[in-house]
């Protein structure tokens, strides 16, 4: 039998007033937009200014409305539509579970075109300012799954490897803290170094190009490491859902650096 590290017995529920409970979830969410937004307020007080501090705080609340409703959406959608055509009254009960981050993207698409038709604000200016900020919720989110012991990886021998409250008795990769690190941490610094370049930021959605591209080939790899949700399984051989809905990203990726022509601009 291989070792195994212990699973820091975490309670999800940092404190509770009666019937409201407070959960680390919900305040990873809290903590990923607040700091979020700060940060994209400090990111377009900068070339090519694209929007005000006034507009960057009214961000916020189309951003919120963006993730939550896009996340549980695209969960329903994407990863157990079956169940809840059966019982839809559950769609609403997020405080279940249940958020996909393909779909919080859609959702934040929509609602930073949206803003900017009313604000006459340029799409792709202010999706580069989100874009840089995003791996900061992410961070969060995933760590965040990490405590709730959800999402955990395929078992393994790795000497870091840990059992999981709800993964059996086999011990298991810790793919949230691949994921916080990959798609949180790592994304975040390489979307900092490039954004201090000017041309960078001036070549209008190339910064939301690395992030997709960024984001996409980091799923990607991780999904090796994750064990797939137990309802869907692998699709197409040993494909995950993960990766299936990170391909578009990949391809838009592309579209968004040709359309920014930074290479002329370089050049």
């Amino acid at each position: 039998m291989s070792l195994a590290i212990a699973f820091p017995n975490i309670d999800p529920v940092i404190f509770s007033l009666g019937p409201i409970f407070v959960r680390w979830y919900s305040l990873s969410y809290i903590a990923g937009l607040l700091i979020g937004i700060k940060y994209i307020s400090t990111f377009v007080s900068k070339a090519p200014h694209a929007m005000t501090k006034r507009d960057t705080d009214d961000l916020l609340v189309w951003l919120t409305l963006g993730v939550i409703l896009g996340g549980r959406l695209g969960y329903v959608g994407f990863y157990n539509l079956d169940f809840y055509m059966v019982n839809p009254i559950a769609i609403f009960k997020v405080w279940e579970g249940g958020m996909s981050f393909h779909g919080g993207l859609l959702g934040v698409i929509v609602a930073i075109i949206l803003f900017c038709r009313q604000r006459k604000l340029m799409v792709l200016a202010v999706a580069d300012a989100v874009a840089c900020a995003a791996p900061i919720g992410m961070f969060f989110g995933r760590i965040a799954n990490f405590i709730n012991g959800e999402l955990f990886g395929r078992v393994s021998d790795v000497p870091w490897a840990m059992i999981f409250p709800h993964g059996g008795t086999l011990a298991r990769h810790p793919s949230q803290l691949y994921e916080a690190g990959l798609e949180g941490f790592f994304l975040f610094i390489i979307l900092f170094v490039l954004s201090r370049k000017e041309v960078a930021r001036q070549a209008s959605g190339f910064l939301t190009a690395v992030f997709m591209i960024g984001y996409a080939f980091s799923r990607g790899f991780i999904e090796m490491f994750r064990e797939p949700d137990s309802h869907i399984g692998f699709l197409f051989s040993n494909f995950t859902m993960g990766q299936i809905l990170s391909i578009p990203l990949v391809v838009l990726g592309v579209y968004l650096i040709y359309r920014s022509k930074i290479f002329e601009k370089i050049s």
